[in-house]
């Protein structure tokens, strides 16, 4: 299969590597030749880090699969599949959809991997219009493989499909937004959690560290390997039906202290700030990421070596 990936920064290079792992023959382009050549050497060095840690087979083929386009129509020219990754503007993917659309044929898809914009605000007036959707991946999507397919009103069902049907043959999972909503539904679940974690700080209920450690050494340990309705399914003797009868009145009571949609205010920002900056200091944050990185590849190679374990 050919793939396009339009948009060399660090989520097209992250596509990149998907893809080409997958075994498809990618084509990376960026407006940005500087970017563009930079994006290549990133690439090879992040393929060789995932083969130390047994997430990729062999680096120098997949990298091997990944060629720098000169140009928007080099990069499209007989391609089955498009990624775009540009900026979150939508007059900046108003103007590459234009292009595209015009530079391939009518059953190449085109998606975004936009995190806010719904695919109707890029789309609208464009002929190929039915083509075209969105999907938004975790980052990086080379360890984190969910991705969001959600298509405007007027995207055909059998884009979603084949799209679905891609993502699935390259190793991500692919979870279908039936309509357009925003922040599609993994960022809505975490603001959720976000907003709350933002109110029980603010009202002094518990610290950053102690509800951090909440999630990572509680709700997050369940989360790693089961969704929240597999997770009161497995809470009650009786299942879901069970579960709620049990603790439906507690999540009613808790829900009615949840309704305020203020904005968070600058002074628990700055109160979450300071403590995160006691924690960890600004100019230790990289650091951070990359021990974040390193922390994901381990979990995803438990999950993969436990993945194969239950299937054999």
């Amino acid at each position: 299969m050919q793939i396009a990936v339009i948009g060399a920064g660090l989520i097209g290079q992250a596509w990149a590597i998907v893809f080409a792992r997958g075994g498809c023959e990618v084509k990376l382009w960026d407006g940005n030749p500087a970017a563009l050549a930079q994006a290549v050497k990133l690439i090879d060095q992040l393929a060789h880090t995932l083969q130390e840690r047994g997430l990729l087979g062999d680096a120098s083929t997949v990298v091997n699969r990944i060629v720098a386009a000169s140009s928007l129509e080099q990069a499209l020219e007989g391609v089955d599949y498009v990624q775009e990754n540009l900026p979150e503007k939508v007059e900046i993917k108003k103007e590459i959809y234009r292009r595209m659309d015009a530079l391939v044929g009518p059953e190449v898809i085109l998606a975004s991997s936009t995190s806010s914009i719904p695919a109707s605000a890029f789309t609208q007036d464009l002929p190929g219009r039915g083509r075209c959707l969105v999907a938004h991946p975790v980052n990086p999507p080379y360890l984190i493989p969910v991705v969001e397919l959600c298509g405007a009103p007027w995207t055909q069902a059998d884009v979603i499909d084949r799209a679905s049907q891609i993502m699935t043959e390259v190793g991500q999972k692919p979870v279908r937004v039936n309509h357009e909503v925003e922040g599609f539904v993994l960022n809505r679940l975490q603001g959720a959690l976000l907003r709350e974690a933002f109110k029980l700080v603010q009202s002094g209920c518990v610290s950053v560290e102690d509800l951090d450690v909440t999630v990572k050494e509680g709700l997050g340990l369940r989360w790693s390997f089961m969704g929240p309705f597999e997770t009161i399914d497995l809470n009650a003797p009786e299942g879901v039906r069970d579960y709620c009868a049990r603790y439906g009145d507690m999540y009613t009571s808790i829900g009615q202290q949840q309704t305020s949609t203020d904005a968070w205010s600058e002074e628990t920002i700055a109160v979450i700030d300071t403590q995160r900056r006691e924690l960890l200091a600004k100019e230790r944050l990289l650091d951070r990421r990359v021990w974040r990185d390193e922390r994901l590849m381990a979990l995803m190679q438990h999950k993969k070596t436990m993945n194969e374990s239950e299937r054999t």
